[in-house]
């Protein structure tokens, strides 16, 4: 964050947890704290401001930094109160159903065609959108190690790096799968992405993401999902950064249906945050740089564009903590299917079929009696893509390391490699908790195509396949 930045930040108490939230529809608080947030002037760290949340999925949220500033009973006032602008953000049709109609008022200093100004093409780095073919890597299961961070000096967006695409962003449908390297906070510099809503993954190093519906911190371990359209800076707390970025081109991420689970475990709504308001009300020359159509644009500000007193509505950036998810298993036999550990899942038209889901492994008990206990070997319809956060994946012991990638495309076989099945069919079944360990898979019904970046890449790992040659020929006739 930059010297002299303020940022101001007004919450409602809660009294049941004394957790600092805003309300939520329909409720008016009955105190409000209000606190001045002073930021520190380092380039390498994001401290001094303090973020707060309000908690549910796909709630009608509604949150102001100033006391009267959100409207009451009604959504576009001739006059706003503190000389605000009111703008909506629309994040599905107007006609959308109820339970699928997105969308948020904002009560900001500066309508958004303020923060437009004349755009200019920008340079766009490694950052690819499908449909992408620009390399013709012959099909084939694929690893990569992790990606080293770079020694000059990038921001998030300048630090993106594509790794594959499917479908077609103009179509709304389909995904990219990419990794950020990021050595640099981002100062004066804003964007926002019209082609997707981002699932930011970290793996190395915490992010500080500043919103216009207010500040978002993440770390390993967590993730934070940012929708269409909505403007951002993103700051280092601990200088470099490292992790993973699902694009999803497609319909805005839901949780799954639990179905025969019932109602709990796997992700619960009270675990998903959304940020209270926060504003910047700063007079500076800015950037604001826009991802459209799968080029980067840019326009030159005179001014913050996190600009944000006060909001309300259900479209909002929020952040989910992977270790409060509840995995469910099998508790006597056989290996459930991988969909079990679906964290959100981004639909398509077809029902059942996702355009993306996003699934995690973590700690977990194993305890299933005569039971092959790693994940099978499989031929899938769907494509799926997987990192490793930290520890160590149980198909792949080796090889299969904290900020690598595989990617195993649409009816491409893969399973465990020869050290695991060995283990796994000779070892004393009894129950073991697999513990420091969470692995994740973007999984999409678009076959991934590799990126010319991704195929170039010195950590790619061409023996990958030599995993599965010391499988052995196991079967006899005569032992059945």
């Amino acid at each position: 964050m930059l010297k002299g930045q303020t940022l101001k930040a007004r919450t409602a108490r809660s009294k049941a947890s004394g957790s600092k939230t805003s309300r939520t529809k329909g409720q008016r608080p009955k105190a409000l704290e209000a606190r001045e947030l002073k930021v520190s002037s380092a380039p390498s760290q994001e401290i001094g401001v303090t973020p707060g949340y309000m908690s549910g999925f796909g709630n009608s949220f509604e949150t102001e930094a100033l006391a009267g500033a959100l409207p009451i009973g009604r959504n576009s006032p001739q006059k706003c109160r503190y000389g605000l602008y009111a703008e909506q953000l629309s994040g599905s049709p107007f006609t959308a159903p109820r339970a699928s109609n997105e969308r948020s008022w904002l009560y900001r200093i500066r309508p958004s065609v303020k923060h437009s100004g004349r755009f200019r093409k920008a340079d766009i780095g490694l950052w690819r959108t499908a449909p992408c073919h620009e390399h013709d890597l012959p099909i084939g299961q694929l690893r990569w190690g992790p990606q080293p961070l770079p020694k000059k000096k990038q921001n998030f967006v300048e630090g993106m790096r594509t790794m594959t695409t499917g479908g077609d962003a103009a179509t709304l449908a389909g995904m990219g799968a990419h990794v950020y390297l990021a050595t640099r906070s981002m100062h004066d510099e804003y964007f926002y992405n019209a082609d997707g809503e981002m699932l930011i993954v970290p793996q190395e190093g915490r992010l500080r993401i500043f919103t216009e519906f207010g500040l978002i911190a993440i770390e390993p371990g967590e993730i934070a999902i940012i929708p269409r359209g909505v403007k951002l800076r993103i700051g280092l707390t601990d200088g470099v950064a490292r992790g993973y970025m699902c694009e999803n081109y497609g319909g805005a991420f839901a949780m799954p249906e639990r179905g025969p689970i019932g109602a709990n475990c796997l992700a619960n709504a009270r675990d998903f945050l959304t940020p209270i308001a926060a504003y910047e009300d700063k007079e500076t020359p800015s950037n604001l740089y826009v991802k459209w159509g799968g080029q980067l644009f840019a326009a030159e500000l005179s001014h913050s564009p996190l600009d944000v007193v006060a909001w309300h509505g259900n479209y909002a950036p929020y952040k989910y903590d992977l270790r409060r998810f509840s995995p469910v298993g099998a508790i006597s036999f056989d290996h459930p299917d991988p969909s079990i550990f679906t964290v959100l899942t981004a639909p398509s038209e077809t029902p059942g079929t996702a355009n993306v889901d996003f699934v995690i492994f973590p700690e977990r008990w194993a305890v299933a009696e005569n039971t092959f206990r790693p994940p099978w070997y499989h031929m899938n319809i769907m494509s799926e893509f997987m990192g490793l956060i930290y520890g160590v994946y149980d198909a792949k012991p080796q090889g299969f390391v904290p900020g690598g990638i595989s990617l195993h495309n649409c009816m491409l076989p893969h399973g465990p490699d020869a050290e695991a099945f060995e283990r796994a069919t000779e070892t004393e079944l009894k129950p073991v908790k697999l513990t420091n360990t969470l692995a994740f898979m973007f999984e999409t019904r678009f076959p991934q195509r590799v990126t010319k970046y991704a195929a170039e890449l010195d950590v790619l790992d061409v023996e990958y396949a030599q995993c599965w040659q010391g499988l052995k020929k196991r079967f006899d006739p005569r032992k059945p």
